[in-house]
């Protein structure tokens, strides 16, 4: 009895207890044979699927009810021995009418834990299809799409306590046999403690219900109140932190319930975030819990043993295996919000500052930058203050900007501008007034000091092949870096975004500006919860800070940003220090630019990069067969070589590699070295595809700007025409030619480079 407890506390409704609810008829016009066989099953599981098996005296009756030499008595004392175990009695009459009655089960639940309950079924219609239980209770959060549901006005979460699982695996049929008894299985989950009222509802179809409400049964629960577990939260180095957990039980099931979870844990997650010394209230019994802190951090596993009463107390510690802010690199990802796609049950409004500040915590992402878009435009906005937010500290810093997304403008691309000292466009109220392109948002927003970049590049560039660069002509159909290929050529934008979409679309029209002289920077960002919704910081970009400036420095690492200092990365590998002829990535080179490296014709460089991963010693392949355009995008998995545990560090020359060598990635920090000989100007960088990936150092040979390619000149050209056909029809007409003059400008830009470039148009 006691070990049953201890796995989900549900003994409590299967033991012999005294009846408190109503004795449910016993149906002896019932064959024998497939009843015992049925009731078999639903022991079975019981015991073996949800680890709630009979007390010892109720499995002994049940042992001797099959023993029965009588097939009328042994039908009687198979359900004398389960009824008293069900929550309820369904009737569906001939005409497949339901209606349903209350049972013997007692109605105690606990907090936030699952209780397991039979449901009687007497069948005299002969129905097949599916028992439905559900309850206003209980409300779905998803509909068929996946979607969150959208609230009703009359929406109280207050009500929203329970949560119904009903079981439908082997060894059970997923729908009822027609036999004229059997038996089902239904766990409830309740959110709160003390005593809550549920509606229940059954059918077996539309159209089923009895009338008169007859389907519908009213139960006043008992909730028992879980134990809370205070977790111990411990870094690497024994300081207190914040840290992910995941629980779950015997079955598998996640705790707390995500389909009940409130703000800051969200329902979309199996993990939740814990400070040193906060709690989590758990039902006693076994649980295995998976602790980490992003992917710097190693991903533990154990198990613990919730008692009966608490509160009791778990000590974690967890375990890095790279530390980059120790190495003056910080990471971050601009690109997370609050509100909209996933985010709770007013996607408009979303969730508290706070909320997003425990995620950032718990993923060890020093910036996070929380943008307002469109659907939660009027709520989240209030949260913009030009500066970072007060719960920022020393090393994690959270700042509310913005992402033209749901704007006019979105078409042509979506927009990320961060540093803003004012996040509205000049003359608007509503996000309707703003323009209906790109480039005057851009425009405006580094007129008053920002850096801007395009969201998710990737959307609206897919190209049918992998190779890199491709000639092959994207579309410009969709919401990412569309309008870049004008708005680049005009000096409006400083980054491109990269991690959240295919890593083809994304780079190449990033390298093809680039071999034309261009020299916008690429970032990492996540899109949360709108592409990925499993965690904050899934890409990321790493800044490298100079010594003298704090890591709370926010301006420092988004101009770091802007100039380059950086690199992407999935966090699961590392490319830091990056230097050609001791000119690091993104400091101030000749004349002061940033990156700009000028050497003589025929003179060789030396080039430097830290390199790190971490791959599991076993191949994941559900990760690395995927086609590259199907998510994760980006993963270190992808770049293993073969069945090793090696990835390869290659040298890229004007988006080409030039050169590679294999690293063990096994957590250790390389020195890779590469020697090159450059013909002509060129822009340099390190890759580990499609994982990390550095910016450029750009080689200016005899002084010369870069024109590394005419296919690539020639490539922008006919893509800014492509644009123009794709974008021009949403721009409105009081704007339109203003954004044809835009357009053609950057036309003739590329004409010239078209005219300076290096002839590749032979062949590649």
């Amino acid at each position: 009895m006691r070990a049953a407890l201890a796995l989900l506390v549900s003994l409590v409704v299967l033991a012999a207890v005294p009846v408190r609810g109503e004795p449910l008829p016993v149906v002896e016009d019932v064959e024998y044979q497939p009843l015992a066989a049925q009731a078999r099953r639903v022991v079975t599981a019981l015991e073996e699927m949800l680890g709630v098996p009979l007390a010892p005296q109720r499995k002994k009756a049940f042992q001797q009810a099959l023993r029965e030499p009588d097939p009328k008595k042994a039908v009687v004392a198979i359900q004398r021995v389960l009824d008293p175990l069900c929550l309820a009695g369904v009737n569906i009459n001939p005409e497949s009418r339901v209606k349903v009655q209350r049972g013997p089960a007692p109605a105690r639940l606990v907090q936030h834990g699952w209780s397991v309950f039979l449901i009687k079924v007497h069948n005299e219609a002969g129905v097949t299809s599916a028992l439905r239980c559900y309850s206003p209770n209980a409300r779905p959060l998803r509909g068929s799409t996946g979607r969150p549901r959208p609230p009703k006005a009359d929406f109280d979460p207050r009500e929203q306590w329970l949560a119904i699982e009903q079981f439908r695996r082997q060894p059970l049929n997923p729908r009822l046999s027609g036999l004229e008894v059997e038996y089902r299985i239904v766990s409830l989950y309740s959110r709160d403690a003390g005593k809550r009222e549920a509606k229940l509802l059954f059918d077996v179809g539309q159209g089923t219900q009895d009338l008169g409400f007859r389907n519908e049964l009213n139960v006043l629960f008992t909730c028992r109140p879980a134990v809370p577990v205070v977790l111990e939260v411990l870094d690497h180095d024994g300081t207190p932190t914040t840290g992910q957990f995941i629980f779950r039980d015997a079955q598998g099931r996640v705790y707390p319930s995500r389909a009940r979870r409130l703000a800051p844990d969200f329902f979309f997650h199996d993990q939740i975030y814990r400070h040193h010394g906060e709690s989590v209230l758990l039902p006693p019994g076994r649980y295995t819990v998976t602790f980490t802190r992003g992917p710097e951090y190693l991903i533990q596993q154990r198990t613990i043993h919730v008692p009966e009463k608490g509160p009791h107390v778990e000590r974690f510690r967890l375990k890095r295996w790279i530390h980059m802010a120790a190495r003056g690199w910080y990471s971050g990802d601009h690109h997370v919000h609050a509100a909209g796609c996933k985010h709770y049950d007013v996607p408009s409004q979303g969730v508290e500052p706070e909320h997003m500040m425990r995620h950032v915590l718990g993923e060890d992402l020093n910036v996070g930058c929380v943008l307002s878009w469109g659907p939660c435009w009027y709520y989240q906005k209030q949260f913009f203050s030009g500066g970072v937010h007060p719960l920022s500290t020393a090393r994690y810093v959270m700042r509310y900007d913005v992402e033209v997304s749901g704007f006019p403008s979105s078409h042509a691309g979506h927009l990320v501008l961060l540093r803003l000292k004012e996040d509205d466009y000049p003359g608007t109220t509503e996000i309707e007034q703003w323009p209906s392109w790109d480039l005057p948002i851009l425009r405006w927003a580094k007129s008053q000091g920002g850096v801007v970049g395009f969201a998710h590049s990737g959307w609206g560039l897919r190209i049918p092949s992998n190779k890199l660069p491709s000639y092959e002509m994207p579309p410009f159909d969709g919401i990412g870096a569309n309008e870049y290929i004008v708005d680049v050529a005009l000096g409006a934008c400083d980054f491109i975004s990269t991690v959240d979409t295919p890593a083809p679309w994304e780079l190449n029209i990033w390298y093809h500006t680039l071999n034309c002289g261009m020299t916008c920077r690429i970032s990492g960002e996540t899109d949360f919860p709108c592409i990925y919704g499993q965690r904050v910081g899934l890409g990321r970009v790493y800044v490298k800070m100079p010594p003298d400036k704090p890591p709370s420095d926010y301006d420092t690492w988004v101009l770091g940003l802007r100039d380059g200092r950086s690199y992407v990365s999935d966090g699961l590998s590392h490319l830091f220090d990056f230097s050609v002829n001791g000119l690091g990535v993104g400091e101030p080179g000749h004349q002061g630019k940033p990156s700009l490296l000028v050497v003589d014709s025929g003179r060789e460089l030396t080039v430097r990069v830290n390199a790190a991963a971490l791959l599991a010693e076993k191949p994941q392949e559900h990760i690395r067969n995927k086609p590259l355009d199907q998510k994760p995008y980006w993963h270190v998995e992808r770049a293993r070589v073969g069945d090793s545990r090696r990835v390869p560090v290659e040298l890229v020359v004007n988006g080409r590699a030039v050169a590679r060598q294999e690293i063990e990635a096994d957590g250790t920090v390389h020195q890779v070295q590469f020697r090159y000989r450059p013909k002509r100007s060129c822009w340099v960088a390190v890759r580990i595809y499609p994982s990390s990936h550095t910016n450029p150092v750009f080689v200016h040979v005899d002084g010369k700007p870069i024109r590394a390619s005419r296919r690539s000149a020639l490539w922008c050209l006919k893509a800014v025409d492509v644009c123009w056909r794709s974008k021009s029809p949403r721009i409105r007409p009081r704007e339109r030619e203003v954004a044809r003059r835009a357009y053609e400008q950057a036309r003739a830009i590329y004409r010239r480079i078209v005219e300076e470039s290096y002839d590749d148009t032979g062949g590649e």
